[in-house]
């Protein structure tokens, strides 16, 4: 079975009908695909495709099947094994249970059942109408952030003193965590690799829709910059909305200069960015039209792998080692550093990263950092407390 291509289509007003077209162009291409309605509180897709979304997938069309997150039901879900789990105690203090009816998805579930959704795709294509950039950057950040806080609140290393819990709690005279708190960490880190396994799959990208007439340039370096931190790069940036090329030849002066205006931005975007930049005009008024205007016969763009984050040895030169991390986008203004222990905090606006340093530099200390197109080197000296001598 060969793995899914999975596309996240991220944006602003028009990702609904490029992510409706991808879907199509790819089930008509002969792929089996899906497409699924991850943040759409207002159903704009289902206008796009003129059918009400349902949680449970139905046929659009030969090869395409097209469906809904349900985030009541995910969060249901989600309340109903933590409300089992602490069953025990509930009934000590006499509490009562909350009934499925009462309970109402709380915010951020949507991110939730998004990456429960991802690995359970089994089709040659998922299509997914995502949240927009920022929370979709914030959700492709939760399976690390999840699991580095259950590593720090409930370490895989205390399993082992399962056994000894009973010696323990007589000897420290408190109780020990219970069985279940450690089942449900097992649990939920399986649960978390699985994610994080679809979110890092070579077949999975993010694909941005960004208006022709928003001035979203400025914006969209910093999305990249938020992508990349998490190591990830869009495989192309669609601006829908494009005038025609025949509206630099009107005889109006005003829609003349604006189209030309707009044809500068679009070289200027090409060339700021290495991922293709693909167009859709206002007179696209199908979703055929759309596909044949994005992608016409070809397959569309594949995924961007990112640049690797390597270690420069600088030693002999200039007595330092240099950790290169390639940040398209990122600006300097924006840029936040801390060295805590074996780790670093990479800021870039609001979007943070905890990186685990490789093990040569938790001998060093931080020299400096440079950020120079797009790529931000921190240079690390060796600690003579630490660094092997000879």
């Amino acid at each position: 079975m060969t793995a899914t291509r999975t596309i996240l289509v991220s944006g602003d007003a028009g990702a609904p009908a490029v992510a409706a077209a991808t879907a199509l162009h790819a089930a008509r291409r002969g792929h089996r695909t899906w497409l699924l309605a991850a943040d759409d509180p207002h159903r704009s897709l289902d206008g796009v495709l003129g059918v009400r979304l349902d949680p449970e997938p139905v046929g659009y069309e030969p090869g395409l099947s097209v469906s809904r997150i349900d985030e009541q039901a995910a969060f249901r879900y989600a309340a109903g094994e933590l409300t089992a789990r602490l069953k025990p105690a509930l009934d000590l203090l006499g509490a009562e249970q909350l009934d499925p009816d009462e309970l109402t998805a709380l915010p951020g579930i949507a991110r939730i059942a998004l990456l429960r959704a991802l690995p359970a795709a089994d089709q040659d294509v998922l299509v997914v109408l995502a949240p927009p950039p920022a929370e979709l950057i914030a959700a492709l950040a939760l399976p690390e952030q999840l699991q580095r806080y259950l590593d720090r609140l409930v370490p895989e290393q205390r399993q082992a003193a399962r056994a000894l819990r009973p010696l323990l709690a007589g000897l420290a005279g408190v109780p020990m965590p219970a069985e279940w708190l450690y089942e449900g960490r097992t649990k939920a880190s399986a649960v978390l690799a699985e994610s994080r396994a679809a979110i890092t799959a070579p077949g999975t990208s993010v694909r941005l829709v960004v208006p022709a007439d928003g001035h979203p340039y400025r914006e969209l370096r910093r999305i990249r910059a938020g992508l990349a931190l998490h190591g990830h790069r869009p495989d192309a940036v669609v601006v829908h909305g494009v005038l025609p090329e025949t509206a630099e030849d009107s005889p109006d002066p005003w829609l003349a200069g604006l189209a030309r205006r707009r044809r500068e931005e679009l070289a200027d975007l090409a060339a700021a960015t290495d991922a293709p930049v693909l167009t859709t005009g206002p007179a696209d008024a199908t979703l055929e039209s759309v596909a044949d205007r994005l992608y016409g016969d070809g397959p569309g763009p594949e995924r961007l792998a990112p640049e690797p984050w390597t270690v420069e040895d600088r030693l002999a030169e200039e007595g330092l080692l240099v950790w290169h991390l390639d940040l398209p986008g990122a600006d300097r203004a924006d840029l936040d550093l801390v060295r805590r222990g074996d780790e670093l905090v990479v800021g870039l606006g609001a979007h943070r990263r905890v990186l685990a340093l490789p093990s040569a530099l938790r001998r060093c200390t931080v020299a400096g950092a440079g950020l120079h197109d797009g790529a931000l080197s921190v240079r690390f000296a060796p600690d003579p407390a630490l660094w092997p001598r000879g």
